[in-house]
């Protein structure tokens, strides 16, 4: 449930105002479910009209302070920076529980393995070149034990690796 309080300073926060901030406060509640508690100050600053916002849910505050010429633009603007905040602060918490629910997965291992399963993806730019330049560039990284490129004299996608002696390398390159 969304509990608003609007408080106006040399301005007076008319019906149509109260009406359209509860409209647009849809679009914060979605992401939430209890109680939300929101405050907003509306004010005039010579030609501004200045609509200042919190959002207090559980124990995030979530803040936005615009102006412009019209109260409802000024209103729509906070309603962009406020979602915005709670839209990146929701992507960090589900990200956290997601990365703790992988670790704890793999932390409690100890009475099941995970076997036969890809547990890591690496994504990165395969990029043309020849052989000898795939060389020099797995060179530059020691810790990288091979390289994927699309080979330039053949068009297709090739595997440079180090092989075990730490001095030599592997290609591994398509048949046709």
């Amino acid at each position: 449930m969304v509990n608003i309080k609007i408080t106006g300073k040399d301005l007076k926060a008319t019906e149509a105002i109260e009406d359209y901030l509860a409209k647009k406060m849809d679009r914060i509640e979605k992401y939430f479910e209890g109680d939300i508690e929101v405050s907003v100050t509306i004010r005039t600053e010579r030609t501004e009209q200045i609509a200042e916002m919190s959002v207090k849910v559980k124990q995030d505050t979530y803040r936005a302070v615009t102006s412009h010429k019209d109260m409802y633009a000024s209103i729509d603007k906070d309603i962009d920076i406020l979602e915005g905040q709670i839209r990146k602060v929701k992507t960090k918490k589900d990200k956290s529980n997601k990365d703790d629910s992988i670790k704890s997965i793999l932390v409690s291992t100890d009475d099941v393995t995970i076997e036969n399963e890809i547990i890591k993806t690496i994504y990165y730019d395969i990029k043309p070149m020849t052989p000898e330049d795939a060389k020099l560039k797995l060179q530059e990284k020691p810790q990288d034990k091979f390289i994927t490129f699309i080979n330039q004299e053949t068009n297709k996608v090739n595997v440079l690796f180090k092989l075990k002696d730490n001095k030599n390398y592997g290609l591994v390159e398509p048949e046709q």
